[in-house]
């Protein structure tokens, strides 16, 4: 059997091609296991690469800072500067005890200063007692602290270096707005210290923070004006002869238990701007001051209703000696439950219970304020308060009862029941207050910005109770001010009232009809 060379050549070209595809398949394969081998490594390297951290130093690398210029370390006779990172987290409240060696932290190190551009640079010391500490994370960010020191002494600061981190002042600086590295004191070159510059960190202005300006601006302002109200009503029922009686002393005095409670909750608004004394001494005169008023607010209340009760009402005790044997009860209680408060503070009260007390300029951050009363000290105050408001809701309940059963009344009574509706409505208005300043206390801002505004509204009230809405005190400021030289013919008073007044005097102006 013959085959001819023409089909022998095309068997031998197909077994070529063969060969040749099977070839190809294989250097693909190879191919292949080659770039999955490779892969690893090349993912490895960009791991090892960004978990490198870049440090960046002052002087080169072989340089340190000797009086604010680099120089060669190998002059001063000291080692070169190498960075110590902290083993703590950013988030630990104390950072930087715990240092790890350079060897265990993959890092590189940029040498220069930093760029600041429109920022100003600032040098931090960090040094054993300094007030100031540098943390820098394995991350390659610095974080400053400034210290605040236990004892405030500067000669323990010097001996004892037992420091507590104000975690209000701390700044954090990204890599390329700082520079680290080793300083010498050639009058102490003994002294292990690092100096960093640093670019100052962009702090955003308070104005455009609500809480501050409700805080710091809102809350002096509306005291400010609740300051004057009260003034005011203190002035009208001190000058006027008229309304020097019993009960216009003890308005008096009120209001001024007011003015003194405002003033001294403005000394305590600004809180970093006073020491712990200063700041325990205007706690002392707020609740003291506060618990003076709800005091004359009893002493009102009692004097009402024993007038009411009595069957005698022409007694033969003047209103100032009245007003002396009431002034004993009140300031007598007052002085004495103050005194125990500070000694409960003082004395009995431990420090865990004093740092529950705290003063919060923002949600997220509470400071505890140093000299502040207490809770044991703020009992001892306000457990009175309560005692005399349950003793004024008595008085009021009673009394509502004795002027329902009342037929007819002369014009002691007549004065009586409008003095005892001033009563009620001051009542009122200061428990609504009272309430809203101890529920000013919690960490809801929502709770003491309704307390900040209604201060002056309070305030207001006050002087609308007391001055002008009683038709008797808008006359008698009508003669006293605006007589016939007002400018304002509105404001002078009436002929008929005038009359009344000149020929029968205040007193007869209007026998058991006069509007009060």
């Amino acid at each position: 059997m013959r085959i001819s060379s023409r089909s022998l050549n095309g068997v031998r070209g197909r077994v070529l091609l063969r060969l040749v595809f099977a070839l190809l398949l294989q250097l693909h394969a190879c191919a292949a296991g080659l770039q999955q081998n490779a892969a690893p490594t090349t993912t490895a390297t960009e791991d090892v690469a960004a978990a490198t951290a870049v440090v960046h130093k002052c002087c080169g690398r072989d340089e340190i800072v000797v009086v604010n210029r680099c120089r060669s370390a190998n002059e001063t006779g000291s080692t070169p500067w190498t960075p110590e990172f902290s083993a703590s987290h950013e988030d630990e409240p104390v950072a930087g005890q715990n240092t790890l060696p350079a060897s265990s932290v993959p890092y590189k190190l940029a040498t220069g200063f930093p760029n600041c551009k429109t920022r100003q640079q600032w040098l931090v010391y960090h040094y054993r007692g300094s007030g100031d500490r540098l943390v820098l994370y394995p991350n390659g960010k610095l974080r400053h602290y400034v210290l605040k020191h236990q004892h405030g002494s500067s000669e323990d600061q010097q001996q004892n270096h037992d420091f507590i981190v104000d975690h209000e002042r701390s700044f954090d600086y990204e890599q390329g707005f700082y520079c680290l590295d080793k300083v010498i004191d050639i009058d102490r070159p003994d002294m292990n210290a690092q100096v960093a510059v640093i670019c100052t960190p962009q702090i955003p202005s308070p104005w455009t923070d609500a809480d501050f300006v409700m805080r710091r601006i809102v809350n002096p302002a509306c005291h400010a004006i609740a300051i004057a109200c009260l003034l005011l009503v203190a002035v009208v029922h001190f000058v006027l002869p008229q309304l020097r009686d019993l009960i216009g002393n003890m308005v008096t005095t009120l209001a001024g238990c007011m003015i003194v409670a405002r003033i001294a909750n403005i000394v305590r608004i600004f809180v970093e701007y006073n020491g712990p004394v200063s700041y325990l001494t205007a706690d002392a005169f707020l609740y003291t001051s506060t618990l003076g008023s709800f005091f004359w607010l009893n002493a009102m209340g009692y004097y009402i209703w024993r007038t009411f009760k009595s069957r005698n009402v022409f007694l033969r005790i003047t209103d100032g000696r009245k007003y002396c044997y009431y002034s004993l009860y009140v300031w007598g209680c007052t002085l004495t439950m103050g005194g125990m408060s500070l000694f409960a503070h003082l004395i009995l009260d431990s420090r865990d219970s004093n740092s529950n007390r705290s003063y919060s300029s923002h949600p997220s951050t509470t400071t505890s304020i140093e000299g502040a009363i207490g809770w044991l000290g703020i009992s001892v105050i306000f457990v009175p308060v309560i005692c005399t408001i349950l003793v004024n809701l008595f008085f009021y309940v009673s009394t509502k009862t004795v002027i329902k059963r009342m037929s007819t009344y002369g014009q002691i009574h007549h004065k009586m029941k409008y003095c005892f509706d001033m009563f009620s409505k001051l009542f009122v208005i200061m428990v609504i207050d009272l309430t809203l300043f101890i529920l000013s206390w919690t960490q809801h801002d929502s709770l003491f910005y309704v307390h900040v505004v209604f201060n002056p509204i309070q305030a207001a009230l006050v002087l609308y109770v007391t001055v002008i809405r009683p038709k008797r005190v808008k006359f008698l400021l009508r003669k006293a001010c605006c007589y016939e030289r007002c400018i304002l013919p509105c404001c002078r008073p009436k002929e008929t009232d005038v009359q009344a007044g000149t020929e029968w005097g205040e007193e007869m102006m209007a026998f058991n009809t006069a509007d009060y």
